[in-house]
């Protein structure tokens, strides 16, 4: 019995010399683990982040803009004017995949997305996020803005993009993110396909608020386009204006709530890429101005 006794004693500790071992590896190795929240949702305003919805989860998320800010006071900072809102499902079908379906009541746009999150940024080796953005979108406005020439496929319009993310500590992250956007079917003074560049970022400042920020241009993209075309379009083209976004965002892990200021009125992101006419520079601010919020709601 002391035999065997012993034996155990000695069994108990090689267990616990090869668990030491193996935890003093673990410390002095690279981290290897995945970066987690670098965003509190899946919106950033109105871009979209390198966040999805956990596997099988689903968000509901309420997009709304309030009209302009110049009429002041007379409807309280465009509470009364003219709203535009969006409502969309998002669900995720795995852990670096989801999709969504949303409709936008100004532009009457219907659209379905997916976001493939490709790489994720470690804490040691990989330094950002990666993911890519596909989406379509379906206009639902009357037969005869699309003029004699109808096909249904002229309401088709198309968004791509890759978004870069990156945290740098618990308070701060930023993204940037090129895209390509095209519309099958598009008035004179328009081009059919667009490439945007988007930048945000957040920066916590108390517990779970955030100051947000973001920044979209688009430019014509007339590669497409017949050299004998080219001139005589260019003369009637309006070009899209950046567009920019501040505001708070306050987070919870079932709810993420933004309150923001923007010069974008469009919520489907093609839209806000092409037909962005609102220049902070150039007019009145209070002319170009929308608050707005988005409410994310996990389950």
């Amino acid at each position: 019995m002391k035999t065997i006794h012993n034996s155990w004693k000695f069994l108990a500790v090689l267990l616990l010399l090869a668990f030491t071992v193996q935890v003093s590896a673990q410390d002095d190795g690279p981290d290897r683990r995945p970066v987690k929240e670098t965003f509190n949702s899946t919106l950033l305003i109105d871009q979209q982040t390198n966040m999805l919805p956990r596997k099988g989860g689903l968000e509901f998320i309420i997009h709304h803009r309030l009209g302009t800010m110049e009429n002041g006071i007379k409807d309280l900072a465009g509470i009364y004017g003219a709203s535009n809102i969006r409502l969309g499902f998002n669900y995720g079908i795995t852990e670096r995949l989801m999709v969504g379906i949303g409709t936008e009541r100004i532009n009457k746009f219907t659209d379905v997305f997916a976001k493939y999150l490709i790489l994720q940024q470690k804490r040691t080796g990989m330094p950002v996020s990666l993911s890519y953005m596909l989406q379509m979108a379906v206009d639902g406005g009357n037969t005869a803005d699309f003029g004699t020439q109808y096909e249904f496929t002229n309401r088709f319009s198309y968004f791509n993009q890759l978004i870069v993310s990156r945290k740098f500590s618990n308070n701060l992250s930023f993204q940037v993110a090129p895209s390509f956007s095209h519309f099958n079917a598009v008035d004179s003074t328009h081009w059919n396909d667009y490439l945007g560049i988007s930048a945000g970022g957040r920066f916590k400042v108390y517990g779970e608020m955030s100051v947000i920020a973001t920044y979209d241009q688009a430019f014509a993209f007339t590669a497409m386009i017949p050299s004998s075309q080219k001139e005589t379009r260019m003369e009637k083209l309006v070009a899209p204006k950046p567009s920019f976004g501040l505001g708070l965002e306050i987070a919870s892990p079932t709810h993420c709530f933004m309150v923001f200021a923007s010069n974008a009125y469009d919520i489907v992101p093609q839209l806000n890429m092409a037909y962005n006419r609102f220049s902070l520079f150039n007019e009145g601010l209070a002319k170009q101005l929308h608050f707005g919020f988005n409410l994310t709601v996990r389950f």
